[in-house]
């Protein structure tokens, strides 16, 4: 699959919105697991797992590849649920290129994972860690965008 070199993904970003896949993964006993990214937009909060889908792939290879590349284990689509969808707009980029704002599509996907199952964190987080829903929504360390997922409306 062909990726857009910077300038080219810049302008992807500054002129349309881009489609991702947030995971959001619980352990047996309702925990949820969160990242610390390392990257733009969002970086430094701790945050769900997940990622762009790349055009012409369909949901169920993104959600493949994006769980392998995050968490070291493979999900599928029926395993999970469709949590929502909802709209995150950031004021920055990936790029950290001024005057460029980040709007992202996404689509929620809730998933149990077994007890044992071994998670690898990838270069994308400095920290993996499991968070009851009352904690996360109470750090302001944690993103609104990730909170908004547990918040009772």
């Amino acid at each position: 699959m062909l990726m857009a070199d910077r300038a080219d993904f810049l302008q992807i970003i500054d002129a349309t919105p881009l489609v991702s896949i947030d995971l959001v993964v619980r352990a047996a006993d309702g925990r949820v697991l969160l990242g610390q990214r390392n990257n733009r937009p969002a970086q430094g909060y701790w945050f769900v797992p997940g990622g762009r889908i790349r055009k012409n792939e369909t949901r169920a290879e993104a959600l493949k590849r994006i769980s392998l590349t995050e968490l070291g284990v493979e999900l599928a689509l029926d395993q999970g649920r469709l949590l929502g969808i909802y709209d995150h707009i950031y004021p920055d980029n990936y790029y950290a290129e001024a005057g460029i704002n980040t709007h992202y599509v996404v689509l929620a996907y809730g998933f149990e994972l077994a007890g044992g199952v071994v998670l690898k964190r990838d270069e994308q987080h400095a920290a993996f860690r499991w968070w009851n829903e009352a904690e996360l929504l109470a750090d302001r360390a944690v993103h609104p965008n990730t909170q908004a997922y547990f918040a009772v409306v």
